[in-house]
């Protein structure tokens, strides 16, 4: 991170990512000289409440981060910066988006965790718009222009005040990763008294395993080992902040709801206490790796892979059959898990994986049928783009097996 003292007295000249996070009250005018250069401005957790008019002089901007501040307004002159790609007003004030604010190049917009009620009509003209965070807002309904968006990818709804699930994303061809639980037309969620609730102090917190935007995973010592509670277990603790995603809470639920599969984390019991929220699950060897890396903010939607990284045409198809039954699995729970991402995904040396993150889940048993397989059918498309991922990975003497064959028609039969 870099110092606003850094840019007044010249030492930032010529950067391309400038983050500045001081308490500013105010946009720090000295960024203009930087206008030439810089790509990329993160000023996240200050506390601003408006952005100059003149912004599109940084005519080479194209991610603006301004998480965490007191925007109450998305600022109008984000509209005319030709140049913007992606922009995040995470965890503000905001409640109202005029039709100047949004940038006609606009590929990923993040307003997540704030006081939204409506969104313009010209949210339609983002033709190229293809990642859309709206969770924890107040939306009472999407505009009937979003029918437009014909390339919005991945779209974030939950915990909203949507009265009906919105059809029109039915309309939307290239939708494939979609969250909404905790919504009013969604049914409450379950008690889950088929799992047992634990106290913390049953547990001596060991080293963090992982976290991520929901929670921190670590090893446990199970203080009170017993036949169902192995004497090592790992507990997601829960943040209790609404995520990109949606509800803590309603993570919970959805993976309380998905119960066993071997392909699966195995949910052991809950804990609640202390104002603390955590879900005790079975501890994953550690021999375990990603399968994928998340998406940057150049492929947008789309995972990243490790350099090298390739499979047999065998390999694919055995994590292709495993990925196929837990989708079936969680079909049958009408849970859609809306991640369906290789990142998500734990491969062991021996072809075994596991498949986690329920933090976009959301469950639809409460809907009509036809919605329901509307549903099925973005979980499908998602299913699509992870096979092209997989087969992006295959080892060139295996491109010309009838099994690669096998697998490209079977993506261009669900599109």
């Amino acid at each position: 991170m870099q110092t606003l003292a850094q840019l007044k007295k010249g030492e930032l000249t010529g950067t391309t990512h400038l983050q500045l996070a001081e308490s500013l009250t105010q946009f720090p005018r000295e960024i203009f000289t930087l206008a030439d250069t810089l790509e990329v401005l993160d000023l996240s957790n200050n506390q601003l409440t408006e952005l100059p008019a003149d912004l599109s002089r940084l005519s080479k901007l194209r991610i603006l981060f301004c998480s965490n501040n007191q925007f109450t307004r998305l600022p109008d002159g984000l509209g005319v910066c030709e140049s913007l790609e992606m922009v995040g007003f995470k965890h503000n004030q905001i409640n109202e988006v005029p039709d100047t604010s949004l940038p006609e190049n606009l590929r990923w917009l993040i307003l997540t965790d704030n006081c939204i009620k409506t969104l313009p009509e010209s949210l339609g003209d983002l033709e190229r718009l293809q990642k859309l965070a709206l969770s924890g807002n107040q939306l009472t309904h999407l505009p009937n222009a979003i029918a437009r968006c014909k390339n919005l990818e991945l779209l974030r709804i939950a915990s909203n005040q949507l009265a009906e699930f919105p059809y029109l994303l039915f309309s939307l061809p290239r939708l494939a990763w979609l969250a909404f639980a905790n919504n009013p037309f969604c049914d409450a969620r379950d008690e889950h008294t088929e799992f047992k609730t634990l106290k913390s102090s049953q547990f001596e917190w060991q080293e963090v395993l992982g976290q991520g935007a929901s929670g921190v995973i670590s090893r446990a010592i199970n203080l009170v080992p017993s036949e169902s509670l192995a004497s090592e277990v790992a507990i997601k603790v829960f943040k209790g902040e609404v995520t990109s995603d949606g509800s803590p809470e309603d993570e919970l639920d959805a993976c309380l709801s998905a119960g066993e599969h071997p392909n699966l984390v195995t949910p052991l019991a809950k804990i609640f206490d202390n104002s603390m929220s955590a879900l005790v699950m079975s501890l994953i060897p550690s021999n375990y790796s990603n399968l994928g890396q998340p998406p940057s903010l150049e492929t947008c939607t789309r995972d990243t892979f490790t350099q090298g990284q390739s499979f047999s045409i065998e390999q694919i198809q055995n994590i292709l059959n495993q990925v196929d039954s837990v989708m079936a699995h969680l079909k049958s729970k009408r849970i859609s898990h809306g991640d369906l991402y290789a990142h998500n995904m734990l491969l062991h040396p021996d072809g075994h994986l596991l498949f986690g993150d329920f933090g976009a889940a959301s469950k639809y048993d409460c809907l009509p049928i036809y919605q329901q397989h509307g549903i099925q059918r973005i979980e499908q498309r998602a299913m699509t783009h992870f096979i092209e991922d997989m087969l992006g990975l295959c080892i060139e003497d295996d491109k010309q097996t009838d099994t690669y064959y096998d697998l490209k028609r079977r993506m261009f039969n669900i599109r």
